[in-house]
């Protein structure tokens, strides 16, 4: 919600979480797509609450492993893997990939549904490298092997304003963002 609230900010409307809703549903996310996914989580939340609803779906894909771990990612090494033992799993399935092969991308897919059955999508990608070794403290998730080679760093090596930037979220994020203040030109919201 933090980082949905800092690149919403200054439109016409203030985003509010389905906590401050009152809506402790959480919708399962068994799409084989980040499409699928942020669809299913943004009609039923629309529906739920009666208010325009955004939801987003991400992960990583890696090339070598044909887009793997993608929708799978947060699920990847087994039911409640942690972030280190989800980024051991990923580098023991690339052990022995030349770096040229571990190209890679981080994708967001944010799903805008309204009330009444409208619906508008965008996505969000940023492409890099697997790093042959975590580095960096920042970031959570895939981040400390995600190695973004024109700064020659790793996504948990950047500071949070330098990640808000560039991410694939903030990618996702500044497209829903135009979306939105769109609707709201439009008087939708």
């Amino acid at each position: 919600m933090r980082e949905y609230r800092e690149i919403l900010a200054g439109l016409l409307f203030t985003p509010t979480s389905l906590a401050e809703q009152g809506v402790a549903t959480e919708v399962p996310e068994e799409g084989d797509t980040f499409l699928a996914n942020a669809v299913a989580k943004a009609r039923a939340y629309a529906d739920m609450t009666g208010l325009l609803a955004l939801a987003d779906d991400s992960g990583l894909e890696v090339d070598a492993l044909r887009g793997a771990p993608g929708v799978r990612s947060a699920r990847f090494a087994g039911e409640g893997a942690s972030d280190a033992e989800r980024n051991a799993y990923l580098l023991r399935l690339l052990e022995g990939v030349p770096p040229d092969r571990r190209t890679a991308r981080f994708v967001c897919v944010i799903a805008i549904a309204e009330p009444e059955g409208e619906l508008q999508t965008v996505r969000g990608t940023v492409e890099g490298m697997i790093a042959p070794a975590p580095r960096g403290g920042g970031g959570f998730g895939y981040d400390p092997l995600f190695y973004l080679p024109w700064l020659g760093r790793t996504m948990a090596e950047l500071s949070p304003a330098e990640k808000n930037r560039l991410s694939h979220r903030a990618r996702a994020g500044a497209a829903a963002r135009s979306v939105l203040a769109g609707l709201a030109v439009e008087g939708m919201l």
